[in-house]
């Protein structure tokens, strides 16, 4: 039923009023009048590591997660959990190799590691490109999917929902990134619990429907009955290999994308970039067990909700107005079957879990436009204080922004069936590869030039608009015996925007490489970071804490081969 009750709505307030006062506790305690903008923006020395892997966390997992990645489970299975486990391994070498040089060169946002490491051209035209991507993009996909999420479980009007949403990330990031990452711990707790309750309530109905007892029990039938849904790596056969094309997901395009959204992110970075080496590391670490356990969450009442779906339950729920099954239903269904109060939990995680992702794009917006656009561009001059207003005002503009666009755009690009999370992936893919081989030849080339990296920023994004509209003009069968293309419903034979990716960015390195060459010949001067090998040492804690995680990926992949 499409409605919460009383009780329902009592857990919510309770939720509510919990954040909100915490929120304000954090607030009051830790703000200083006179505070810096980098105090404000990045929470400096003030996040420990469990602070800093639950603001991870809880920046990552949204909408897209809990509708998108469910959709993707009840549409392609286990198989999509690949997103979220190899970020497990990515968050490793994030932490061993990244986030030294970041800390040991002062490093507090990304256009500035481009500014310092290349020029300013570099640094302007990436923070424009950000800032474009998490508003056209992220923005506005987190506030339409969890939009239609609220829309699913309580019937209430889409557009109130995007501006219930709005208004109150709006409320935590006002307070700055030491708010956002100390709620960020509650938001965490909430969206696991009651994400693990609406899992156990799937696989309770699936023990009743087939007559068996215990989780154990319905997770057999599941594995049994819709099997097919329990592979991780998809052969050139499958109709979603597209999306995840093979052995791409272990050894090509996914380590590009994890490792720019990881590793080169304002957005993610941000929560480690205030701390010390150490409790940077331990926060990652503890982020990367956290998404381990992701699956269990966000793609296993997908698999669940398929199966009831093939048992004859959600027939019509599942339904749009025009008569298509719409997967990002799957889990809102879920969600109506809960009883009074624990209803009422799961919309709370819901929330929490988008609300926090609103917060934390809207920080990283603000910081990129007041530190990296305003500061750097328009107002040298500009007091910390001028700085931190200008933020609060940018988070403000930024919303708006992000809430006129799913307004007008949401239902084109990801209503009707459509998979947001998919969406978001492969625009998002666009700018990754280039993006990424700019701060890798950028942190461990010295040779790399200002020039190279303009190549990168400017043709990697070209050449993925390129091979994406290639098949249109060219017959790319030939590279089908390889896996890298495959005929659509059309016959055009696509490449995998996974590979795509894995093309652009060797195109990048090359390109980097030979224009590097060609410049140093001419006499240009590079601007090499602080790098030492010490740097990347760790501690025994942390290595034993990656090699399990490193022994669980292993065993994970070999059982769902």
């Amino acid at each position: 039923m499409k409605t919460l009750s009383l009780g329902d709505y009592g857990v919510f307030v309770i939720y509510f009023i919990i954040v909100a006062a915490y929120g304000y506790w954090v607030y009051k305690r830790k703000h200083n009048a006179d505070a810096t903008s980098k105090d404000y923006f990045l929470a400096e020395g003030s996040l420990t590591w469990w602070a800093i892997g639950a603001s991870l966390i809880a920046s990552n997992i949204s909408a897209e997660q809990f509708i998108g990645m469910s959709s993707s489970g009840f549409t392609m299975g286990l198989a999509i959990s690949t997103y979220e486990w190899m970020a497990a391994a990515t968050l490793i070498v994030v932490a061993v190799f990244f986030i030294p040089v970041y800390l040991r060169n002062k490093i507090f946002t990304m256009p500035q590691f481009l500014h310092e490491r290349y020029n300013g051209t570099v640094a302007m035209i990436m923070a424009i490109f950000w800032l474009m991507l998490y508003i056209v993009v992220n923005l506005m996909s987190i506030l339409y999917l969890g939009a239609l999420a609220l829309n699913a479980i309580t019937d209430y009007n889409i557009y109130l929902c995007i501006g219930f949403l709005a208004v109150f990330a709006i409320i935590i990031t006002l307070g700055g990134m030491k708010v956002i990452g100390y709620t960020d711990v509650i938001q965490v707790f909430v969206l696991i619990l009651g994400g693990l309750v609406a899992t156990y309530l799937a696989l309770d109905l699936i023990s009743q429907q087939a007559g068996v007892e215990g989780i154990t029990g319905s997770l057999k039938v599941l594995h049994k009955e819709v099997n097919d849904h329990f592979h991780m790596i998809f052969q050139k056969d499958n109709k979603h290999y597209m999306d995840l094309p093979g052995l791409t997901v272990l050894i090509g395009g996914m380590w590009i994308t994890n490792l720019n959204y990881w590793g080169c992110n304002q957005y993610i970075t941000q929560r480690a970039l205030g701390a010390n080496l150490k409790t940077a590391r331990g926060g990652i670490l503890f982020a990367a067990f956290l998404k381990l356990l992701m699956p269990v969450i966000v793609v296993l009442p997908g698999i669940a909700a398929y199966y009831l779906y093939q048992k004859g339950m959600f027939q019509e729920e599942m339904l749009t107005a025009k008569g298509v099954v719409d997967p990002n239903k799957a889990y809102p269904s879920l969600l109506n079957l809960l009883p009074s109060g624990l209803k009422g939990l799961s919309f709370a995680a819901l929330t929490a879990a988008i609300v926090a992702s609103l917060a934390g794009k809207a920080n990283s917006i603000a910081t990129i436009f007041t530190l990296d656009i305003y500061k750097k561009a328009i107002n040298p001059a500009a007091t910390d204080k001028q700085l931190v207003s200008l933020g609060k005002i940018s988070v403000v503009v930024a919303m708006f922004l992000g809430v006129i666009l799913s307004l007008f755009l949401g239902d084109p690009l990801m209503g009707e069936g459509k998979s947001g999370f998919q969406y978001i992936q492969e625009y998002t893919g666009f700018v990754s590869p280039g993006i990424f081989a700019m701060f890798i030849l950028g942190f461990f080339w010295k040779k790399a030039t200002s020039n190279a990296a303009l190549f990168s920023t400017i043709g990697g994004f070209a050449f993925s608009v390129l091979f994406k509209f290639l098949p249109l003009w060219v017959n790319l069968s030939w590279l089908a015996p390889f896996g890298f293309s495959k005929a659509n419903d059309k016959g055009v034979y696509e490449i995998p925007f996974l590979d795509r990716m894995g093309f652009v960015f060797i195109i990048c390195v090359i390109g980097m490489y030979v224009i590097s060459k060609i410049d140093i010949a001419k006499g240009v001067k590079t601007n090499g970071l602080e790098i030492e090998s010490s740097m990347f040492k760790t501690n025994r804690a942390f290595t034993a804490g990656a090699l399990i995680i490193v022994a669980a990926l292993v065993a994970l992949y070999s059982i769902f081969w």
